[in-house]
Formats: structure tokens, C-alpha cells, sequence
């Protein structure tokens, strides 16, 4: 039985540079899902952080309401409000303008108000969360450039903005 010119049969295999190439393409595939996936898992870090950061919040609001007393919570510290989003986070850098202490009133209204910036390496996301007065609104938006490097609520652009 006569094979036809330009087929290979399964015992050839393939040559040297067919090899090369596939090994060529399979690294650059490899490099580019890197350079993405480090990006990817940098601004999930800062996403991760941020909303942590907010559900500290919001569960020592809820303490205050069902137990219908004030309560504060230490900004920093073990177990306070930055060390729940290093916990989230891993490595993340966080900004603030936040006292000691966030003061909750017995019906839940946040006394002290503050901005928190949360960034981290290998992304230009920064997002920021913005406590403001007088009835404690929590507003999670995007840091634009600051004026002076300073953390302010004037530079946290609402998300539906952003």
C-alpha cells in the first residue's frame, strides 16, 4: 500500500523547528496570561480591600441598631477597621483622614467622618471610601489625582461617575 508524498506517519514525529515554534508560541501565551493575570489579581486586591473595608463599617453600624447603644470601632490596630483590609487585601496600602475612632450613635448614624485610600502595586486603581457627615453616608468611588497627595473626599469620584 503506497502512502501519498508529504504525509508523515505516526513514528516521524516532528522536527526540531516545528518544535521550536510550538515551544515559541506556548511561551508567549505563557507571558502575556501572566502580565494579565498579575494585573487582574492586583486590582481584585485594591476591589477586595476597599469593600472590606466598607462591611466593617456597615456591621459595627448594625451592632449599634440592634443593640440600641453606642458603639465605637478603633480605626487602627489588631482588629480594627484598617486590619480588615490588610486581612482582604494582603498587600494593599492604605491612605486615611480617619480619627482614632469611628463613634456609631445608638440608631446607627456614623459620628466621625473620613476618607480612606486603598492602593497596591502592579495597578493604577486606587479606589476610596468616603464617610460623610452628618448622617454617616458611606460612598465607595475612584481616586483621581489629589491635590498635594493628601487623601480628601473632593478626590473620590463616585463609581457611576468613574
Amino acid at each position: 500500500m503506497k502512502r501519498a508524498m508529504g504525509r508523515r506517519s505516526c513514528a516521524q514525529g516532528y522536527t526540531l523547528p516545528e518544535l521550536l515554534v510550538a515551544v515559541l508560541v506556548l511561551g508567549l501565551l505563557l507571558a502575556v496570561g501572566l502580565y494579565t493575570g498579575q494585573g487582574f489579581v492586583a486590582r481584585q486586591r485594591v476591589e477586595v480591600a476597599a469593600r472590606e473595608l466598607a462591611m466593617a463599617i456597615e456591621r459595627e453600624r448594625d451592632l449599634a441598631l440592634r443593640q440600641g447603644r453606642p458603639r465605637s470601632l478603633s480605626v487602627d490596630g489588631p482588629g480594627g477597621l484598617l486590619d480588615a483590609a490588610q486581612v482582604a487585601g494582603g498587600r494593599v496600602e492604605l491612605r486615611h483622614n480617619l480619627p482614632r475612632q469611628l463613634r456609631f450613635s445608638a440608631n446607627g448614624l456614623l459620628l466621625d467622618g473620613g476618607t480612606v485610600v486603598v492602593a497596591t502595586a502592579g495597578t493604577d486603581l486606587r479606589r476610596c471610601l468616603v464617610m460623610a457627615l452628618p448622617v454617616g453616608v458611606l460612598r465607595l468611588g475612584r481616586e483621581q489625582a489629589a491635590a498635594g497627595g493628601g487623601v480628601s473626599a473632593a478626590s473620590c469620584v463616585r463609581d457611576e461617575a468613574a
